[in-house]
């Protein structure tokens, strides 16, 4: 089982590998550095952490997929942050991503196939999926504007508000269309990323990505609110009717 918890560790040493050899074609300041190994320490201590907790006894080829998408993203934070000081490789960036895309619904079907879809295998896709939006974000802000930021940032204002509002922090049924509106984002922050569009379609683009999270969370929050107050409503008829019995 000790072997299951050091898994990821051997992902952070390929994403270490993988930052060599791009550091030979874009040289990398200690600062890129030091927040593609930040990413990769963090992301695998908390699935290291993850295996211990549920007793996993093993990782699985989905979570393997998905460990490889996380040491792409790694790779794209470095080339993020160096692309304010040095050099913005944005064909090597744009290339990594794309793959980190084309990835992602790899991960969940192979899961399906072989049977291992799990809770910590469905956090893991979802938390390597919203940092990617957050480092596009970053990257994209230079092109059209901070507010882009909204779009990496939601997910992470959706986090910190359930630790205000708990009941935020309940669990949502299953929904395939966030899948499909995180997989839109990606897409939208990367084409405006690439450049290849003019000024005008790029704004449009990223704002037609940060509509479509707008409606995904807010009808997630919707949701959310109508099961606290039917929950609040269900408690306050117990209340009532215990007082009734007891006159």
């Amino acid at each position: 089982m000790r072997k299951v918890h050091l898994t990821p560790w051997w992902w952070a040493a390929a994403g270490v590998a993988a930052l060599i050899v791009v550091a030979t074609a874009v040289p990398l300041s200690p600062l890129a550095w030091a927040a593609g190994l930040a990413y990769l320490v963090v992301s695998s201590l908390l699935v290291s952490l993850g295996l211990r907790r549920r007793r996993a006894t093993r990782f699985g080829s989905a979570n393997g997929v998905t460990a490889t998408r996380s040491v792409l993203v790694g790779v794209a934070t470095a080339l993020v942050v160096e692309s304010f000081s040095g050099e913005a490789a944005t064909v090597l960036l744009v290339a990594i991503v794309a793959v980190a895309l084309a990835l992602d619904g790899v991960d969940g079907y192979v899961a399906r196939r072989t049977g291992s879809v799990s809770e910590l295998g469905a956090r893991f896709d979802m938390e390597v999926d919203a940092y990617l939006l957050l480092v596009l974000s970053v990257y994209d802000a230079r092109f059209v504007g901070w507010w882009v930021l909204s779009i990496g940032l939601m997910r992470y204002a959706f986090v910190a508000a359930a630790w205000l509002l708990p009941f935020l922090g309940r669990t949502l049924p299953y929904r395939y269309w966030r899948k499909v509106v995180t997989a839109v984002c990606g897409v939208a922050l990367t084409l405006v990323a690439a450049q290849l569009l003019p000024p005008v379609a790029n704004l449009l683009v990223a704002a037609a990505a940060l509509a479509l999270l707008v409606e995904s969370f807010g009808r997630d929050v919707i949701w959310l609110v109508r099961m606290n107050r039917a929950g609040t409503d269900l408690v306050s008829s117990e209340k009532a009717s215990t007082r009734d019995e007891s006159r």
